[in-house]
Order: C-alpha cells, then sequence, then structure tokens
C-alpha cells in the first residue's frame, strides 16, 4: 500500500473516530420526540418518569410516541438515569437529567416513585407545580417523593407521608388528591376493569373508552382531597384476565378523576390523576385513549371523537416488578423512528 493511500485511510479513521466521540457527547440522557402534522403542533410535554416497578420508563416513552407521531405534540420524556453508564436506572432515585424542560412545558405527565432528588431538581418540578399549568398523573405518582436523608430540604414537606395538618400526604394528597394508602385489589392476583359512573358517560375525557381494564391492581383510597370529581370507577376483577367475574366483596373505587390545585403563586392547575400504570394497562386501547383525551383537555383543547392510540413501533412492556427493568438501555433507545 503506497504511503498516500496509508494517510488517506488513517485520516479517513481519525475522522469516523472523531466523529463518532461528537456523537458520543451530543448524546442527551433524555429524549425528545418531534411531533410533526397535527392538533398538537407547538405545544410541548414533558415526561417525568423514574418508579422502580411498573415500568414507567418503557410505557411513557411510548404513550409520547402516540402523541408525537398521531397526534403532532412535541414530547420530551426524562428518565432517572446513571451518571457514571448514562443508562436509564429507575433505582437511582436521585437524578432526573433535563427537568429544566419544564420550563417551557405546557404540560407535566408524571410516572414517578419515591424519589428523593437533589433541590435544583426538585425546584424545577416545584416551580412548574406552582405555574398554574395541568399536570397529568399515573400510578405511584400519588407517592413520587420521600425524604429520608436530606429531610430539611426546604422540599421534604412534599414527601408522601408528611405527617403535618398542613400539608398531609404532601406531594400526592395535596396536589393531586390522594397519597400511597394500600393496595384494595390483591397485588398480581386481582385486575382492574374501568367502569365509567353514569354521570361522566357524555364527558370528553371518556369518548371512545369503551373497554378499560388492564393488569393492575385497584389502589386504597381514603377520602379524596380538594375539588376531585372521580371519571373512572375500579372494578376489582378476581383474577389477571379481562374476563374474570368482579369481586363481588369489594366496591368500585375511583381510579381516575379530575380537580384543581391552587399553587403558591396562587395560579390554579388543572389536574388528572389515575392509579392505574402498570405497564400492561397501556395495552388496552380504551386505557390509552382516556390518557390522550386527558391532554387534549388538560390543555383546554377540543377531545377527538375517537382520538388515534394506535401503538407507533412495537410495544411489548416488561413484566412489572423490583430490579426487573431492562439493562442497558439509554434514552436515545427510544428515539422516534422516522417511518
Amino acid at each position: 500500500m503506497g504511503v498516500k493511500k496509508k494517510f488517506w485511510m488513517s485520516a479517513a479513521l481519525a475522522w469516523l473516530w472523531l466523529g463518532g466521540l461528537t456523537a458520543l457527547a451530543d448524546e442527551k440522557p433524555w429524549v425528545v420526540m418531534e411531533g410533526k402534522d397535527g392538533p398538537g403542533h407547538g405545544k410541548h410535554i414533558v415526561f417525568v418518569t423514574g418508579d422502580e416497578e411498573y415500568r414507567g420508563e418503557e410505557s411513557m416513552p411510548q404513550l409520547a410516541k402516540i402523541l408525537a407521531k398521531h397526534h403532532g405534540f412535541r414530547c420530551t420524556v426524562l428518565f432517572a438515569v446513571n451518571p457514571k453508564t448514562g443508562e436509564i436506572e429507575p433505582t437511582i432515585l436521585d437524578n432526573i437529567p433535563g427537568l429544566e424542560a419544564l420550563r417551557t412545558a405546557d404540560l407535566m405527565v408524571m410516572f414517578l416513585r419515591f424519589r428523593e432528588l437533589p433541590d435544583e431538581q426538585m425546584k424545577e418540578i416545584i416551580d412548574y407545580t406552582n405555574s398554574g399549568r395541568p399536570i397529568l398523573a399515573l400510578r405511584t405518582s400519588t407517592h413520587p417523593f420521600f425524604y429520608r436523608k436530606n429531610t430539611q430540604s426546604p422540599y421534604a414537606k412534599w414527601t408522601w407521608n408528611n405527617k403535618d395538618a398542613a400539608f398531609l400526604g404532601g406531594y400526592g394528597r395535596q396536589v393531586l388528591g390522594e397519597t400511597w394508602i394500600s393496595h384494595y385489589g390483591h397485588h398480581q392476583k386481582e385486575s382492574t376493569r374501568g367502569v365509567i359512573p353514569e354521570e361522566m358517560k357524555n364527558h370528553p375525557l371518556v369518548r371512545g373508552c369503551e373497554d378499560i381494564w388492564g393488569p393492575s391492581d385497584v389502589y386504597g383510597l381514603t377520602t379524596l382531597h380538594g375539588d376531585c370529581t372521580p371519571v373512572v370507577l375500579g372494578q376489582v376483577l378476581q383474577g389477571m384476565n379481562p374476563s374474570d367475574p368482579p369481586n363481588p366483596e369489594k366496591k368500585l373505587t375511583p381510579i381516575a378523576w379530575i380537580k384543581t390545585y391552587q399553587g403558591e403563586s396562587g395560579k390554579t392547575s388543572k389536574i388528572f390523576t389515575t392509579t392505574m400504570g402498570h405497564a400492561g394497562d397501556l395495552q388496552s386501547e380504551g386505557f390509552r385513549r382516556l390518557l390522550v383525551n386527558a391532554v387534549y383537555w388538560l390543555l383546554g383543547m377540543e377531545v377527538p371523537e375517537r382520538a388515534k392510540v394506535d401503538f407507533v413501533g412495537e410495544y411489548q412492556p416488561t413484566p412489572i416488578g423490583f430490579g426487573g427493568h431492562k439493562k442497558g438501555v439509554k434514552p436515545a433507545d427510544h428515539r422516534l423512528q422516522d417511518p
């Protein structure tokens, strides 16, 4: 091989190597899904995920893809990330990079469980919460924060088990309407059928939601706090299949409701909370449509007569359970692929 050819081959390899380094340096610990055409064009939704059990790190990127591809919303999905590896690791309780995205968000979607974030990250969530902008919260977001180490933090009052009568139940109860109470349906043995109460059957939130079912169990509640209006009631089924009969000993219990929250700034937010959220629940077309309808409703937009909720790409979630999340996955792996 001639000297000249060797030189150009070496130069090409160096260029590829440097390009790879640049690509790695540009890789962010979050993912942005740019919406195309659709009613949501120009609206920005930020998903804040971090739960160790229900695979929110898989279901929320899929929901974001549905909203971006079928409805035109710009979706930013944030994750609990291991700062050493850049990988999604829901067991990391104190790091969700990219929360600055909430500053330009029109809607925050929460799927959190027992996080204890550093003050600078927590500030972004609480600033948003006090801004008067809407919130959609799923499953374990009723108990999103748990201050065990930094109990002197100015944000410690938002902890899920706050016993102070002035802020009882922390973020979950004060903002969303309830904190963690219990499993009412038997966990992993009794599934949930969503029942729309008669007075809500003409509400835009439930358009096209004829069949809501999921493997999640119904959560126990005390009395919902604030001006909560139940949208869907949970019927406990005696098994993990949609055809299983109801448990006659367990009454219908709210599994989705709407309310308002007046933040510390005096501004009032619209809130939609559901205690469904097992990754398998998203396989229910009715449940997916309920979430998409909620996005439109929270943003003050006309809810479609029958919102398109087809999966984007493959959705086969990992079984739920502590420590069972997929290893080695980075936020960029959830990119919205061009058709």
